[in-house]
Order: structure tokens, then C-alpha cells, then sequence
């Protein structure tokens, strides 16, 4: 049966202090899953729980989120690049020698960053959810307008109601997903009102390492077995960048989501299940090194 609960560790990486959940039996494949831009890994518990049958499955807090530490040195830290570094550090931490990488929006972008550097051979299986090698501006403004600046709420209620209006586009979910998602995205601050629980100089990104934005080249020589998940509304993953990522590179077989915006929040049913077997055919493409 799927483990119901996760283990908690807080593993030492690269000088920082990393939370992760850790679902399943470590003797099982390796699958590592990787937030979006202001998330955490406690979004995928869902996904988790129902890989955890098949899998042993790592879901990180990347640094300045939830509960692992923030940045001494933000323009570079909160780098794709350290990220990769972060993640690749994080399966030495548990003696994975090569793990299927799944990544929602930023987590792909990590993802896609280690599958085509010399490290490539830690990624058995890449699953990038509504990302891709170029970002379009309107998007990566919309979503630095929400969250470039962090809120104040009164209530968990509250601060429930706005994740649910702004993370809308994650498409249909459960009651459970939505206050899971409040308990584990808030913060008490000094004053014991509440906020969002991210360090709010993640976005030093956009404009500290602009230049991993835009990353075709590296796609066009990514060999690892991919498949691409799309948000049939996605502003972020546009049909055409979707079109020429399934063309070029690793030529991944693309699955939409209708009804999600960017990106699917992959915690349904029927979705665990699709990424289930998405894991398991594309397990079976890769061969060991």
C-alpha cells in the first residue's frame, strides 16, 4: 500500500539546510521532485503518496522556501545553476546514484539544467510540467507581480482564499490540497500576523542569472528520456515553445491538462496515476549507464 505519511529530514547541503520530505522504500527507483518558483515540496504529497508504492521519492523545499534556509548570498544562491548543484547534492546525501527527475515550472527548469550537463547520468527519466527553454515576458511578469512582494494576512483562512484565487491556474484540486497548501505556504511573522513562507529575494533570478532563461542550445543535446506536461492554458509553456521542445532535443511525448492554466498541480487522481505511468515507460527507456 502507498505510505500515508512522509518521513522529515533536514539534510546539510552546500552549507544550507535542506527540508525534504521522503515517501516509500529507499530499495525502490529513486524519483526526485522539484516546486515551483514560490512553492514547496509539500505540494506534491499527493503525487508522492501515490508514487511511494513504486518509488522511493525525495520532495525537497529548495532553499529560501518552507522550511529550509534562505540565501546568505542571493544572486548567487537563488541561481538555477545552485539549485542543480543543491539537487545533485541531495541525492549523494541519500546514495541515489541516478533518479527520475520530475519539476514543476522553476523544479523543470533544474531538471532540464542537470539533464544536459555532465552530470546528465544522475537523471534516469526527466518530466518537466509546463516549462521550457525560453520564458515569455508578459508571464514571467505576471508572476513576479504576485510574487515579487510578499502579502500579509490576518487569518489561515485568508491566507487560504488567496493561494486558492492566485494558484488557480495549478487547475481543479481538492479541499485537502488547497489547506494543505495554506499550512504549509504561511508564515507567523514578528508581529504574529501571517505571510507567505519564502525568502521574497528569490526573484534576484530574473535578473542575476537572466542568461539561464533562455536555454535552447542545451534542450537541442538533453538525450535523456522526457516526457512534457502542458497546461492547456499555460501563459508560461506556449504551443509553439511546446511544439518545438517535443521536435528538437530529446523529442518528449507531451500530455495536456485542460483546465490548468500553469502550471497542473498533478495532485488528482487520475493525474498520479498518468505520472505513474509516464515514470514507468520512460523508467524503461532509459538504460543504466
Amino acid at each position: 500500500a502507498p505510505m500515508t505519511a512522509p518521513q522529515f529530514h533536514f539534510v546539510p547541503v552546500m552549507g544550507h539546510e535542506v527540508h525534504v520530505a521522503e515517501w516509500g522504500d529507499r530499495k525502490k527507483p529513486a524519483v526526485l521532485m522539484l516546486h515551483g518558483l514560490a512553492r514547496t515540496g509539500r505540494d506534491f504529497d499527493e503525487a508522492a503518496a501515490a508514487l511511494s508504492r513504486d518509488f522511493h521519492v525525495l520532495c525537497p523545499d529548495m532553499i529560501g522556501r518552507g522550511r529550509s534556509s534562505w540565501a546568505r548570498d542571493p544572486e548567487v544562491e537563488y541561481s538555477v545553476e545552485h539549485y542543480a548543484q543543491i539537487a545533485t547534492g541531495l541525492l549523494d546525501h541519500f546514495q541515489i546514484d541516478r533518479a527520475a527527475w520530475f519539476g514543476t515550472s522553476l523544479g523543470g527548469m533544474i531538471g532540464m539544467h542537470v539533464a544536459s550537463s555532465p552530470e546528465a547520468q544522475r537523471v534516469s527519466a526527466l518530466v518537466v510540467n509546463d516549462i521550457s527553454p525560453e520564458l515569455p515576458e508578459a508571464a514571467v511578469q505576471r508572476i513576479l507581480s504576485y510574487v515579487g512582494s510578499l502579502p500579509a494576512f490576518d487569518s489561515f483562512a485568508e491566507g487560504e482564499a488567496w493561494l486558492r484565487q492566485t494558484y488557480a491556474p495549478f487547475g481543479p484540486a481538492a479541499d485537502a490540497y488547497w489547506q494543505r497548501m495554506a499550512r504549509s505556504s504561511l508564515r507567523r511573522r514578528g508581529d504574529g500576523g501571517l505571510t507567505l513562507h519564502y525568502d521574497p529575494r528569490i526573484t534576484v533570478q530574473f535578473t542575476a542569472s537572466a542568461h539561464e532563461l533562455s536555454t535552447w542550445d542545451r534542450w537541442s543535446r538533453t538525450r535523456t528520456p522526457t516526457h512534457l506536461l502542458r497546461g492547456a492554458q499555460s501563459d508560461l509553456l506556449q504551443p509553439k515553445a511546446a511544439r518545438r521542445m517535443t521536435q528538437s532535443g530529446p523529442r518528449p511525448g507531451m500530455t495536456e491538462f485542460p483546465g490548468c492554466g500553469h502550471a497542473p498541480s498533478m495532485s488528482n487522481p487520475q493525474d498520479t496515476a498518468l505520472l505513474r505511468r509516464v515514470l514507468v515507460e520512460l523508467w524503461g527507456q532509459s538504460a543504466p549507464p
